[in-house]
């Protein structure tokens, strides 16, 4: 239900509650190494850092997710577990304020993902919903970093060009820029590269790269603990070899942009995906079921699938998302309302001691009381 003569905040803590989600406190001054480490560029570079009196890299609070996740790993606190929260987070924006409100729910260590992700989207809409917004007015945009990572493993890519290719992933311009030399011949980073070194690393000949290495430290005085171990150093070179001289023929190539080019009503999308798959006779496997049990759980949980729009292309630029991402934008619009993701590895990133399975959704709260058909406020 729409809110009315209630705020905005008060609508979403009430819903949030409906929801099952337990209201989360964090701090506003935060280590900022977890953000460094795991938040990515686009973030990392609108952040607030400041010094501790012990030295400490501190933040002021960008976003909620990872305190969230970091309070819940401190407490120890038994799964599956849902938080709210509604608060100022604080970073630099293109336009519009530095310090402003998000609300969200993050939804931690259920082991059904399709009914979790879900749910995350449900909620994101239903929470639109309740602070006025009509959901016919709005560009509802789905994307799945898991799909995209299985098409770069079907054919066959360097692990290292994957991962390249992964952080570009939501980024145009990058993974543009990293298709375009992906296509290309040998780059200038092995110039200078003694040719014994560089056959034995084209042939993975890993040991004997590894004593050729040890001798030639030992030759030039190196001490044995002065960095990475010959070992290391080996693997390094093996790996950028690879990606250096890695090449994506014509045939794959296409085959990469038709399936980035993907961009239809998700109802639509496992058939259509099929299509680009199969003319290459490339299995997707486990990505392709998670997707169409997820989309399955969407409609058991009443989001209208032809409403979505699925682009397989579609990311969010923050490194910790592993598979769904998603936005909801005023028709038209650049900045989304509403936008979150599955982010499964960060837990173990912020010092879980196992894997834990998590998504969430976070709500721009100032933008959308520019929008909203109520006249409410936070």
């Amino acid at each position: 239900m729409p809110a009315s003569d209630k705020t905005i905040g008060e609508a979403l803590d009430q819903l949030f509650a409906t929801r099952g989600a337990a209201p989360a406190e964090t701090a506003i001054i935060l280590p900022a190494e977890p953000y460094l480490d795991a938040a990515g560029e686009a973030l990392r570079r609108r952040i607030f850092l400041t010094r501790g009196e012990g030295g400490e890299n501190l933040c002021l609070r960008p976003d909620f997710t990872i305190p969230v996740c970091m309070r819940h790993i401190a407490e120890g606190a038994d799964l599956p577990r849902r938080y709210s929260y509604r608060g100022l987070v604080f970073r630099q924006r293109a336009d519009g304020p530095a310090e402003f409100v998000q609300a969200g729910i993050e939804d931690l260590g259920e082991d059904n993902r399709a009914m979790a992700d879900a749910r995350a989207v449900a909620d994101a809409l239903a929470s639109l919903e309740t602070c006025g917004i009509a959901l016919d007015g709005l560009d509802v945009i789905l994307g799945d970093q898991g799909l995209f990572e299985a098409v770069l493993r079907a054919l066959g890519l360097p692990e290292g060009w994957q991962r390249r290719l992964i952080r570009t992933f939501g980024h145009d311009g990058q993974l543009r820029a990293a298709l375009e030399s992906l296509s290309k011949g040998p780059e200038s980073a092995l110039e200078g590269l003694a040719p014994e070194l560089l056959d034995l690393a084209r042939d993975r000949e890993e040991g004997a790269l590894t004593r050729l290495i040890r001798g030639r430290m030992e030759e030039a005085g190196l001490p044995p603990h002065s960095g990475r171990s010959p070992g290391e150093i080996a693997a390094r070179l093996i790996e950028k070899v690879a990606v250096a001289e890695a090449r994506l023929g014509e045939g794959p190539l296409q085959l990469l942009e038709n399936f980035l080019a993907v961009a239809c009503p998700l109802d639509e999308a496992g058939e259509r995906l099929a299509e680009v798959m199969g003319t290459a006779g490339l299995d997707l496997g486990r990505a392709m079921t998670a997707f169409e049990t997820r989309n399955l759980a969407l409609r058991a949980a009443n989001v209208d699938l032809a409403r979505v729009t699925y682009r397989a292309a579609f990311g969010r630029p923050i490194d910790y998302y592993t598979g769904l991402v998603f936005e909801a934008r005023d028709k038209g619009a650049e900045d989304p309302l509403v936008g979150g993701g599955r982010y499964d590895r960060l837990m173990t990133i912020l010092g879980a001691g196992t894997p834990i399975p998590a998504v969430g959704f976070s709500l721009w709260i100032d933008r959308i009381e520019k929008v909203s058909d109520c006249g409410i406020s936070a």
